[in-house]
């Protein structure tokens, strides 16, 4: 094909690829073959109970899954002081991870809860290095255009960094120390959002083999769990009610509350999809991948 041919279709992707939407569709997981996915989660919890079936299913395609936790969960917990909750729920987080076959692990620290009152740029910055760091393929996080669905600003704020950070992560002008450190500019092909739900869906992945595994990684969750159930008690009460499965799950067995809150929502989308379960990504692919696969010249994996 002449290169002006391919300059003109370059150019015609780049300026419809964000109108262009394509219907929903299950996607198979490509093998990793030692390639790196960047995940990251506001909260401990976020990356399982949202893509916990998807994260064991790259790990089990032989993707390098690195998982961000961008907050320290210090309130995250009912009847505990704040720094028995940050050492539970860090110790809960890296169980969950191992049952998801997850072997890297980041954890940022910021305060959880107050991240409005942190310095957008300091986080931004963060993920540009990590990105350069660890010079991931894809990367997922809370989809940035969900906003009118997330009632948490940490999500938001967390969001909007990762999108930032995915093209600013190119510039050599940005953060030239980490230049001076030895790290380069790399580019994400692929970026996999999530969200309560996605702004709207593009790619649905089965994870009907993996969704045991999502759930004992949930229950690794113990102590915002137990929150959870706290919120829904207080909540209940005030509507008039209480709940004998709330009231047990309180101190007692949660396996219950995952099933609710994890399995089944999984399991509808999976319905939805034709599958036995399933998790929903809205997915936005660098914009010359087809052109390069048909015209690009090979050269391996930086």
């Amino acid at each position: 094909m002449p290169e002006r041919t391919i300059f003109l279709l370059v150019v015609l992707c780049c300026i419809c690829s964000a109108a262009v939407q394509a219907a929903a569709r299950i996607t198979p997981i490509d093998p990793g073959n030692g390639r790196t996915i960047l995940v990251v989660s506001p909260h401990a919890d976020d990356a399982t109970l949202f893509i916990g079936g998807t994260v064991a299913a790259w790990s089990d395609a032989g993707w390098r899954v690195v998982v961000i936790r961008v907050t320290d969960d210090r309130w995250d917990s009912i009847g505990l002081p704040e720094a028995e909750t940050i050492k539970r729920s860090s110790i809960e987080f890296r169980q969950a991870m191992s049952i998801l076959g997850v072997k890297d692990v980041v954890d940022l620290g910021f305060q959880t809860d107050v991240i409005t009152d942190a310095d957008r740029l300091q986080i931004r910055e963060h993920i540009i290095r990590l990105i350069r760091t660890w010079k991931p393929y894809a990367i997922s996080t809370i989809d940035p255009y969900s906003g009118v669905h997330e009632d948490n600003q940490d999500h938001v704020v967390v969001a909007e960094a990762v999108a930032e950070a995915c093209w600013t992560a190119q510039f050599d002008k940005h953060h030239p120390e980490h230049l001076a450190a030895g790290l380069q500019p790399h580019g994400v092909v692929e970026k996999w959002y999530f969200g309560r739900p996605v702004r709207e869906a593009t790619d649905v992945i089965d994870v009907t083999r993996t969704l045991e595994r999502k759930a004992r990684a949930a229950l690794a969750h113990e102590t915002p769990l137990r929150n959870i159930v706290h919120q829904l008690r207080l909540q209940s009460r005030t509507a008039g009610h209480s709940l004998p499965s709330l009231d047990a799950a309180i101190t007692g067995d949660l396996k219950p509350l995952v099933e609710s809150f994890v399995v089944a929502p999984a399991q509808t989308k999976g319905k939805r999809h034709g599958v036995g379960a399933a998790e929903e990504f809205r997915v936005v692919r660098f914009d010359l991948l087809e052109i390069l696969k048909t015209h690009g010249v090979p050269v391996g994996p930086r």
